[in-house]
């Protein structure tokens, strides 16, 4: 094929794909709608909108000659004209197939895997049959007439859109974002040059006021001097010399007040230009968060239909502006946040009942803008809430905690033990939860984007989850700040109030100094002792006030004392690279006018090493206390022999004694005659199945500990529930088999 004719098929094929998601999102987006709308006459509307999607993504594959999607498509426009028609009706059933169709086809724009593929197209074949079944009887064929009003929408759609939108790569914008910020550096550069020129002119103003002062005297002393000729001479040289020095003076004094008046108005002109250009290319790149959030509906409904629950999504303040870049970031914790209040939150419809709770559970996403440059998103459930215990004995397990300090935990210190990777209070590992991962993920990924999480938690009552975000992560207001000899930049979206305090007023309470504000005591911690830097001691006799920042982050305030607050102002956020990736308490630098490179704090970070300093006792545990890196004895229970081989082939190259049994039976009898750490079993096995055996360990004393990990082909919730009625410790599914996973998990159970 000519590059001509490639080119313009990879550019067809770009652009399909980008259409096809749109259709893919809205269809998507109408059959949620289509689930709850009661109304007859709505329905009717929803299942319209859907059948023109399918039309128009029919005729788009038809265009780029993909076969499957447009088989698929026509299956679906079919079965929704006889809806449309009232000549079907909309069951849970057929709205399972819908929602499959859906996935399928979101499928085949994005695997590029060929085996998965072909494999994909196989189930789409039989798919498109099993819609196609739904078609009890003939139609006439609507397609032209579709067609038709198709077209007339787009052609309303593209002038429209012509006029005030146009499509640019995302790189392209990035590209020209970083370089409309670089302006900033010479904005601050400006303002420094301006700031210099007004102190070289205060100087010789001042120096004028001198020389005034100096001449005057002079001449008073030389008109009580006796007259000496000589004398005289150098007296008139001297003051001719003196006479043409002011006149010199003078004239440099009115160069440097015209430069001063001049480089004011450049930097004034400077400014407005960079902060107009700045703020345009934000904008271009700020999206609404129902960009993101569209997703959600589907995802709490196929997720709380896997588990057997019943549940309601609420959205509000969707329409809330942010910085591309974080949505992208905040994508994968909310979406860790939303299945976690799904499979551990909301009960099941009988839990519900026996709770005199609705039968239908609710989640509720709202955004909220904050004053400055901080927006808050509240993730609500109405769920069973977080058991306290379990997180504590889950922490206790893996060594986070002390026996000693397991009663005296606060409720708020065990909630901020759900953040901890490895802790869960599941009761077992599955392929999407149980691991203790996900809050932890939620936590470095929401702090690395410079925002931070909390959460709280009353049983029976649900759990709320608060994520704090900056709205962009190009500049932020920062109040620069010097302990020591080191200059800091405090982000101005956590800094509640800034003070100077009478070093009287520091009182020390337990061992910690502490301040009253506005009636609150809050601890007092000196910045130089957080960030181990050497620094002379503020608190003298010297200095009756010092400095302090109230600092404010997920509801939790410290005052930090420091040397000097030299003011705030705007500040470009440079991050440190892939080599200093993560650096304690530092998420950024900044460069300022004077250039200056100086090191941006981590806010999250920074309460966190002061909460350390001030000596609370929540620490990891100690090396020596690490479980043993001894071989553990890896029992396989598994018929197929393949399976079996390839099982034991993964856990003796990752350092396991693996032996091996066929059955159930056998595995038992092995088990009894040897000395194992955990057991890996298949379910569906001859003699004796996988929840048998894993029953039968379970009611013998002596095994009663022992971890059991189920892999298995069954993956429906009954099966899952049932590996958790007889005891199993992890349930991984086969078709979603992945070796990492099976080895992460025997490593976090032994």
């Amino acid at each position: 094929m000519p590059k001509k004719e490639n080119d313009f098929l990879k550019k067809l094929l770009a652009t399909f794909k980008i259409e096809a998601e749109d259709h893919i999102k809205t269809i998507s987006s109408g059959l949620i709608e289509l689930e709850k709308e009661t109304n007859p006459d709505n329905k009717i509307k929803v299942i319209e909108t859907i059948f023109r999607e399918a039309h128009s993504l029919k005729g788009a594959a038809r265009a780029v000659n993909n076969l499957e999607i447009e088989t698929l498509c026509q299956s679906l426009e079919n079965v929704f004209s006889k809806l449309k028609n009232r000549k079907l009706e909309v069951t849970a059933g057929l709205l399972d197939l819908f929602h499959l169709a859906v996935n399928y086809l979101d499928n085949l724009l994005s695997t590029k895997d060929n085996n998965k593929l072909d494999e994909l197209k196989r189930k789409v074949g039989e798919l498109s049959k099993e819609i196609d079944n739904k078609n009890i009887s003939a139609e006439p064929d609507l397609s032209q007439l579709s067609e038709s009003i198709k077209k007339e929408q787009t052609l309303i759609q593209e002038k429209h859109l012509t006029a005030q939108t146009i499509r640019i790569p995302i790189n392209q914008l990035n590209s020209v974002l970083l370089q409309s910020e670089e302006f900033l550096a010479a904005k601050l550069s400006s303002a420094q040059k301006l700031r210099e020129l007004h102190e070289i002119n205060t100087a010789i103003s001042s120096w004028g006021k001198n020389w005034s002062k100096a001449k005057s005297n002079f001449y008073s002393e030389k008109n009580n001097k006796t007259k000496d000729t000589q004398a005289s001479n150098g007296k008139k040289q001297i003051n001719h010399f003196l006479e043409w020095n002011e006149d010199f003076v003078k004239m440099i004094g009115n160069k440097l007040t015209t430069l001063e008046t001049f480089s004011a108005k450049e930097h004034r002109t400077l400014s407005s230009m960079v902060d107009n250009l700045i703020a345009d290319m934000k904008k271009t790149l700020m999206m609404p968060f129902s960009t993101l959030l569209e997703i959600f509906p589907k995802l709490v409904r196929d997720l709380s239909r896997d588990q057997g629950k019943e549940v309601d999504l609420i959205i509000k303040g969707e329409g809330i502006e942010i910085d591309r870049r974080i949505l992208e970031e905040i994508k994968d914790p909310l979406i860790h946040i939303v299945r976690n209040c799904i499979d551990h939150g909301i009960e099941t419809p009988a839990e519900r009942q026996t709770k005199n709770k609705s039968v239908r559970g609710s989640i509720k996403i709202e955004i909220v803008q904050k004053h400055g440059n901080k927006i808050e998103i509240i993730i609500t459930d109405d769920g069973a809430g977080i058991d306290l215990g379990k997180t504590r004995n889950s922490a206790l397990k893996l060594g986070m905690i002390t026996q000693d300090s397991f009663d005296k935990l606060s409720k708020q210190e065990t909630l901020g033990l759900i953040f901890q990777s490895g802790v869960t209070t599941s009761t077992i590992i599955t392929n999407l939860s149980g691991r203790g991962l996900g809050l932890a993920i939620v936590r470095e990924k929401i702090e690395k984007i410079g925002g931070a999480v909390s959460v709280e938690s009353n049983p029976n009552i649900g759990t709320t989850f608060l994520l704090e975000l900056p709205i962009t992560l190009a500049t932020i207001r920062g109040v620069i700040i010097r302990s020591g000899d080191r200059l800091f930049v405090f982000a101005t979206i956590y800094i509640e109030k800034v003070l100077r305090i009478n070093r009287d007023d520091i009182k020390t309470v337990e061992n910690r100094e502490t301040i009253l504000f506005y009636g609150q005591t809050i601890s007092l911690v000196r910045l130089s002792e957080v960030l181990e830097i050497q620094t002379k001691n503020t608190l003298t006799d010297e200095n009756k006030y010092v400095p302090v920042l109230i600092v404010n982050s997920a509801e939790k305030r410290i005052a930090f004392l420091v040397d000097e607050i030299l003011g705030e102002q705007e500040v470009l956020v440079k991050r440190l690279g892939s080599q200093l990736d993560r650096v304690r308490n530092i998420s950024g630098v900044s460069i300022l006018g004077t250039g200056e490179v100086v090191p941006i704090l981590n806010i999250t970070d920074l309460m966190k090493s002061a909460v350390k300093a001030r000596g609370i006792q929540i620490q990891p545990a100690a090396e020596t206390d690490k479980k043993s890196e001894a071989k553990k004895s890896v029992l396989v229970v598994e018929d197929s022999i393949t399976a079996r081989t390839l099982l034991k082939n993964i856990l003796e190259t990752s350092g396991y004694n693996v032996k091996t049994a066929v059955d159930g039976v056998d595995g038992y009898t092995q088990l009894r005659s040897g000395e194992f750490d955990i057991v890996v079993s298949d379910v569906d096995m001859p003699r004796m199945s996988g929840f048998d055996l894993t029953q039968k360990i379970r009611s013998d004393k002596k095994f009663s500990e022992l971890p059991v990990i189920l892999v298995t082909a069954l993956e429906t919730r009954e099966d899952r529930e049932h590996g958790i009625d007889v005891g199993a410790n992890a349930y991984i599914v086969k078709s979603s088999f992945d070796q990492g996973n099976l080895l992460d998990v025997i490593k976090q159970l032994v």
